[in-house]
C-alpha cells in the first residue's frame, strides 16, 4: 500500500473591510479636543437662562446683537478692505424699518406714529430686506471709492440719519423715539409674559436668548462660508491688491458693492435684535460713537476673522456694562452722574488701549492670541533644546 499524504487547507485570510472615507473623517473629527470643547460650550450657551439674572441675560443679548454686526462690518472692511464709518446708519435702517413695519399705529409724545401692523416675523425679514436695500443704493459709491474715501463718504450717512431720526417724527418718534413691538413666532410671543420652564420663569430675557444664539450662529455659519469659498478669495485679493485683482478677472467694483449690502443686511439683523432688547429705539444710540465701536470691535478682535468679530463684538460691548454692574466696587469707577470716572468713559478708555495694545503687539487680534501662545511656548521648548 502506498501511504497518502494529505496537505493542510491554507488557512483562510480575512481583509478587513476599510471604512469609507467620509466615516473616518468623521471619526478624526469627533476625536478632536476642539469639538468637545464646542460641544460643552453650545451645552453651557442653551443652559444659562436657567441660571443668569435678567442683567447678564441682556448684556448677553447686546454682545450678540453686536456680534452680528462685527461680522458684516469684518467681511466689509476686515476682508475686502473697505473702511465704513456709516455701520450705525444700517442698524437704525434695521431697527426703525421692524419698528414702523410690525407696529400698530399710535400716539407717543405727540407724534402720530406711522405703522403697518405685518406679522413680527415678517417684518424682520422685511427690516433686513431694507437695510441691504439702503446699502445697495450706496453701494456704487462704494464700488468705486476706497480707503479714506469711502471712511468719509460713509460718515456722511451718519449724519443724514441722525437729522431723519430726530425730525421725522411720524416714523421715528422723535427724540425719545418708539417702543418696539415682541417678536412672535408661531404663535409664541417673545414679550415680558412669563413661561415657566423647569420651575424657572422665563421672561422677555430668556425668550429672546435662543433668537440671539440662532441668529449669531447662522450669520456666523454663512460668513464663515463666504470667506473660505471663492468670494472669501477674490475679496482677499481685492484688499491685498485692487490691481492685481482686477487683471486676474476679479469684477472689483462689482465685488465691493455686493459685500457692503451684504454687511448693510448683517448690520440691519443686528438693529432688528438690539430693538427688541431694548424694546425701545432711541436715535441718540445710532450715532457716530457706534461705528467707532463696531471698528473697535473687528480690530481688537482681529480682522478678516468670523471669531474675531465675535470675540471683539463681546469684549466691546460687555465691558461698559460690567464696569456699570461692579462701579462700587472698582477703583476710580464710580456710577454715572455722581462724579469720578463714569463707567462708558473708563470703558472707552480701557478699549482704546486695548486697540494699541493689539495693533502693537498682536497684529491678529484676540482672536489669534490662543493660536500665538502655543508657538511662543513651543519656540521656548526648541530653543531650550538646542
Amino acid at each position: 500500500m502506498s501511504d497518502t499524504t494529505t496537505e493542510a487547507a491554507p488557512e483562510a485570510t480575512t481583509t478587513p473591510t476599510p471604512a469609507p472615507v467620509g466615516a473616518s473623517r468623521l471619526t478624526e473629527r469627533l476625536r478632536r479636543p476642539r469639538v468637545y470643547a464646542v460641544l460643552i460650550a453650545s451645552v453651557l450657551l442653551l443652559a444659562l437662562p436657567f441660571y443668569l439674572d435678567r442683567f447678564w441675560l441682556q448684556a448677553g443679548l447686546f454682545a450678540m446683537a453686536a456680534a452680528i454686526g462685527a461680522i458684516g462690518l469684518n467681511m466689509l472692511t476686515g476682508a475686502t478692505g473697505q473702511l465704513s464709518m456709516g455701520h450705525a446708519f444700517f442698524l437704525a435702517v434695521g431697527a426703525y424699518s421692524y419698528c414702523i413695519l410690525a407696529g400698530e399705529s399710535s400716539t407717543e409724545n405727540g407724534h402720530t406714529l406711522t405703522a403697518l401692523g405685518l406679522p413680527t416675523w415678517l417684518a424682520a425679514i422685511l427690516a433686513v430686506l431694507l437695510a441691504g436695500a439702503a446699502g445697495g443704493l450706496f453701494s456704487p459709491i462704494a464700488g468705486r471709492l476706497r480707503g479714506a474715501y469711502l471712511g468719509i463718504a460713509t460718515l456722511a450717512l451718519i449724519f443724514i440719519g441722525q437729522h431723519v431720526l430726530f425730525n421725522a417724527g411720524s416714523l421715528t418718534g422723535g427724540y425719545n423715539g418708539r417702543a418696539v413691538p415682541p417678536l412672535s413666532l408661531f404663535g409664541f410671543t417673545f414679550d415680558d409674559t412669563e413661561v415657566v420652564v423647569a420651575a424657572v420663569p422665563f421672561g422677555s430675557s430668556e425668550k429672546l436668548w435662543y433668537v440671539g444664539l440662532a441668529a449669531l450662529l447662522l450669520a456666523a455659519l454663512f460668513a464663515r462660508g463666504v470667506l473660505r469659498g471663492r468670494p472669501g478669495r477674490a475679496m482677499n485679493a481685492i484688499r491685498d491688491h485692487r490691481i492685481a485683482a482686477g487683471v486676474m478677472g476679479v469684477p472689483v467694483a462689482r465685488y465691493r458693492a455686493g459685500v457692503f449690502v451684504l454687511s448693510s443686511m448683517y448690520a440691519g439683523l443686528a438693529g432688528v435684535l438690539l430693538a427688541l432688547v431694548f424694546q425701545r429705539t432711541v436715535p441718540e444710540y445710532f450715532g457716530m460713537i457706534l461705528s467707532l465701536e463696531y471698528l473697535a470691535m473687528i480690530v481688537i478682535g482681529g480682522l478678516g476673522s468670523v471669531a474675531g468679530a465675535v470675540v471683539g463684538a463681546f469684549f466691546v460691548s460687555l465691558l461698559p456694562q460690567v464696569l456699570t454692574h461692579y462701579s462700587d466696587s472698582l477703583p476710580l469707577v464710580s456710577a454715572p452722574g455722581t462724579g469720578g470716572l463714569a463707567p462708558g468713559e473708563a470703558s472707552r478708555y480701557l478699549y482704546g488701549a486695548a486697540v494699541v495694545a493689539v495693533v502693537l503687539f498682536l497684529p491678529g487680534g484676540l482672536s489669534r492670541l490662543g493660536i500665538a501662545l502655543p508657538r511662543v511656548n513651543r519656540s521656548k521648548k526648541s530653543g531650550e533644546k538646542k
